[in-house]
């Protein structure tokens, strides 16, 4: 549910900070959830792969060296290990970092993990040295500032490697994503560049009646999301859109196919995530 507006607006720096105090939160509820599985993935990694469309957009990356942006607890940077990659992963929750290693040395599958924020690496994930940079899934819309974020990604990549991203489309976000009628209703502005407060109570991983914390979150429309990383240096090479999303956004959505949401079976299309790789000259 939306916070109850304060006397005293916070700025983007203290809005990142309650975040990451959130995440700390959720790390914990999240590690033994149904909801990312952790131990069927430690029973056996290979049966929990990327879904199909992040696998077709990620290619073979076997012998690169990827730098996964804001991953969680590391279930994608390891995923990005068994693809063959040299993988090291970047968040910003020390609870979530301590856990990726301790996933990393559970499964026995190697990777390297950072405690830092995206816009502010520390020297440990050196410039120039990525082949891959990958962000997925409900990233962005963490972050007050992409210019700062495609900085970072236009520092860290080679000459020559690429940015791979797969996300929620900005265009989704304008729908009433808790009503029971299929029918789609316009609740948001498409253009609102306003800091959004949410109570959280548990998580979207977690549900729970407790209070969890106060989430802030941006939204970031297509125009500034391509826009940021072309001023960054960038050369987009390709953009995609899809009428599948990877979670059950709304509550009438069905399972298309495995692991990927749509709205059912004559409904009007509208693009639900998006693809895009843009190259370092």
């Amino acid at each position: 549910m939306p916070a109850t507006p304060d006397d005293t607006p916070l700025d983007a720096r203290a809005r990142v900070e309650a975040n990451r105090r959130l995440w700390d939160r959720w790390a914990e509820r999240h590690l033994p959830s149904a909801f990312y599985d952790v131990e069927g993935f430690v029973a056996d990694p290979a049966s929990r792969p990327f879904d199909r469309i992040v696998r077709d957009v990620l290619g073979d990356i076997a012998g690169k060296r990827a730098l996964h942006l804001q991953c969680h607890f590391g279930l994608d940077t390891l995923r990005l290990a068994l693809l063959g990659a040299e993988a090291t992963g970047v968040d910003f929750s020390p609870t979530a970092i301590a856990a990726a290693r301790e996933l990393s040395a559970r499964t026995g599958i190697p990777a390297t993990f950072v405690e830092a924020e995206v816009t502010a690496l520390p020297d440990e994930v050196p410039r120039e040295s990525f082949d891959l940079v990958f962000t997925s899934y409900g990233a962005i819309s963490w972050l007050p500032d992409l210019a700062a974020w495609a900085e970072t990604i236009a520092s860290r990549l080679a000459p020559g490697g690429t940015f791979k991203i797969v996300e929620a489309h900005p265009f989704l976000w304008v729908f009433d994503e808790e009503s029971e009628d299929p029918e789609l209703r316009v609740r948001y502005s498409y253009f609102d560049a306003t800091p959004l407060e949410w109570e959280e109570y548990g998580s979207y991983a977690a549900p729970g009646p407790e209070y969890t914390g106060t989430s802030h979150s941006w939204q970031h429309t297509m125009e500034e999301t391509v826009g940021v990383l072309l001023a960054a240096g960038l050369v987009l090479e390709d953009l995609q859109e899809y009428p599948l999303i990877a979670w059950q956004h709304m509550p009438h959505m069905v399972e298309i196919e495995p692991g990927l949401w749509g709205l059912p079976p004559g409904s009007v299309e509208v693009p639900l995530l998006f693809s895009l790789v843009a190259r370092k000259p």
